[in-house]
């Protein structure tokens, strides 16, 4: 799989890939164990050290950046279902937040729901400015119905050779089901049709 993508100077690639068979009290799982996945890039920051009102360097070829994401996050499912998202950002000390915001717009993330076969809901996101191995928690939520409870997660990651100080690491998740035994009430899993959000 090519490493490169027009408009970024890409460094690295990672994936991340968890299985929990239980919840944190010991309980088998309640139907099928719960897989988490991640896909990060590590890009250089054209605007390290310098604010721009334009952001455009980052902005202007997000669909292509979205493009390998998506087929990346497949990779990283394992062949299990994708049905909630998320997605964040850490920027090196020598950026801004937002340099990390202009990498997770919708023109990036549209690509990435028509790889997983759709996706109606807005994506859940979050970010900060750190350095290399800052740990951070990527939230999740369905992918075709916001206010699908049992989804509500999160999944901790960190790179730890980045970001460097002039560097953005992006990153993508997503999980192949609910919570294990999620039993506060609200929307379920079975109250969503794919693609057209709830019945």
């Amino acid at each position: 799989m090519n490493t490169n993508v027009e408009g970024y100077k890409v460094r690295k690639w990672f994936e991340f890939f968890e299985e929990s068979a239980s919840n944190e009290m010991g309980v088998e799982a309640d139907g099928e164990p719960i897989a988490k996945f991640v896909v990060g890039v590590v890009i250089q920051n054209p605007y390290a050290n310098k604010f721009s009102q334009d952001l455009s360097l980052l902005t202007e070829h997000s669909s292509r950046l979205g493009d390998a994401f998506g087929k990346r996050l497949i990779r990283a499912a394992n062949g299990h279902p994708v049905q909630s998202y998320g997605k964040s950002c850490v920027v090196g000390v020598d950026g801004e937040y937002e340099h990390g915001n202009a990498c997770l717009t919708t023109a990036f993330a549209n690509p990435v729901r028509k790889a997983i076969g759709g996706g109606q809901a807005w994506i859940p996101s979050t970010g900060k400015v750190g350095g290399p191995g800052t740990a951070v928690d990527i939230p999740l939520a369905h992918k075709d119905a916001l206010y699908v409870r049992s989804h509500y997660d999160t999944v901790t990651v960190s790179a730890h050779d980045a970001p460097r100080a002039d560097e953005i690491l992006v990153l993508f998740a997503g999980a192949s089901r609910g919570r294990l035994h999620a039993r506060l009430g609200g929307l379920s899993q079975s109250d969503v049709r794919g693609g057209d959000g709830l019945r």
